[in-house]
């Protein structure tokens, strides 16, 4: 047992530096995704040759008129509409992060066969071919899996140890192993959930603000003379609309696929631990 600690320092360390290294797209892409979407306003929808009357002087938001074509015209949604552009590229960004971290974790071949697999192993006590399996299956269930094994391993030969405290180490060996896996999986969910609410609010900000300019501008010049600038308000508050729900949309589809997936994971990792203590009492009692 004194041998342990180390082993848990060590899988700490290595999983600190990971955390430290993987958390950069945190930082970066919210920042990187908003720029791009202001890019892709301010220079392919605000494309000055969409425009019958575009703004000569340019500058950070120019006031181009008489929009041609579609996109053109989502241009006229406003400055809300880069920011709902960069949460929909943050969607899209972290949906693929995610998708491949997972699709990493998830293994080789199907949690549930590997696990029969080791189970089939252990019943013959040939617990060397179980760690064969965890090599090959990789991914999280394979990882705690393996995890659990060195240490039932070495509890079969601890003859200073009891039955209860060797089957407590090997369940300690495995929630640690899990300690480890599991952040790694939920990570940077946080902004799926996050930008199923936010895409939605942003795109409400949008939509007020474009009434207030459609009001605004029957009121101050009234009658027929307004008709243009209520239209142009109408449009943006009704572009943000679209935006904002399309975005949320796909975040909490996306979150949902990710959450369920994670779950299979996780009750895998709970199998094989069971497994492992269960195999254990059976064979080593």
């Amino acid at each position: 047992m004194a041998e342990t600690k180390p082993n848990t320092a060590a899988k700490a360390s290595a999983s600190a530096q990971s955390k430290g290294g993987g958390n950069a797209i945190s930082y970066l892409a919210p920042i990187i995704c908003i720029v791009a979407g202001y890019v892709v306003w301010r220079f392919f929808l605000g494309n000055p040759d969409g425009f019958t009357k575009p703004d000569e002087l340019g500058g950070f938001w120019p006031a181009h008129k008489g929009p041609i074509g579609a996109w053109n015209r989502m241009y006229e949604g406003g400055i809300i509409v880069p920011l709902l552009i960069g949460c929909f590229f943050m969607v899209v960004v972290f949906s693929i992060e995610r998708f491949l971290t997972i699709r990493k974790a998830t293994g080789s071949a199907s949690n549930a066969d590997f696990v029969r697999k080791v189970q089939f192993e252990l019943a013959n006590k040939n617990v060397d071919a179980a760690i064969a399996l965890c090599d090959k299956q990789k991914g999280s269930v394979g990882n705690v899996m393996k995890a659990g094994l060195k240490k039932y391993k070495e509890m079969i030969s601890a003859g200073e140890f009891s039955t209860d405290q060797k089957v407590a180490a090997i369940q300690k060996e495995v929630e640690e192993a899990t300690a480890l896996e599991l952040p790694m999986l939920q990570k940077n969910l946080v902004f799926l959930s996050t930008l199923t609410s936010l895409g939605t609010l942003v795109a409400l900000l949008g939509t007020v603000l474009g009434m207030i300019k459609s009001f605004s501008a029957l009121g101050e010049e009234g009658g027929s003379g307004a008709a243009a600038e209520l239209a142009v308000g109408i449009s943006e508050a009704l572009y943000n609309t679209a935006l904002g729900i399309g975005t949320s949309s796909v975040a909490l589809m996306m979150y949902n696929v990710f959450t369920t997936k994670i779950d299979s994971i996780t009750y895998g990792i709970d199998e094989s631990g069971f497994t492992l203590t269960q195999s254990f009492v059976s064979q080593y009692k």
